[in-house]
């Protein structure tokens, strides 16, 4: 699921966090803040669409993050590489090294990066 750009800002604040309030919240924002009741709303939205928890202690809630940043970013580009790179990773890997200038020593390492995450992987399965 597609969060808009609101709910996003909010994720990535509540991700840093771990948890936080309202206030907390809405204190992260750069002038001029939103109002408290718009980050409220989009906390709300968020935890219908299941990305966000809560834990109340009277009328104080405290929000946390269901889904981690990682499972999120997983599967916006793998959705990314489905809908625009006809789901093949060599094809938006391609585009991107295209779109990005990147030299044949920037591909190598770029490479043996992979190799080295790919091997660390493995040896942890």
């Amino acid at each position: 699921m597609q969060l808009t750009k609101a709910e996003e800002q909010i994720m990535q604040m509540l991700w840093e966090m771990g948890e936080g309030i309202v206030k907390e919240i809405r204190d992260r924002f750069d002038e001029p803040r939103p109002a408290r009741n718009t980050v409220s709303t989009v906390l709300r939205i968020l935890e219908k669409k299941g990305f966000v928890g809560h834990k109340a202690y009277g009328n104080i809630h405290v929000y946390h993050p269901l889904i981690t940043k990682r499972e999120y970013s997983k599967t916006q580009l793998f959705g990314l590489m489905e809908s625009y790179f006809n789901n093949s990773f060599p094809v938006m890997a391609s585009f991107f090294a295209k779109e990005k200038d990147l030299t044949l020593n920037e591909l190598a390492e770029l490479l043996e990066e992979t190799q080295k995450e790919l091997s660390t992987v493995k040896k942890q399965k």
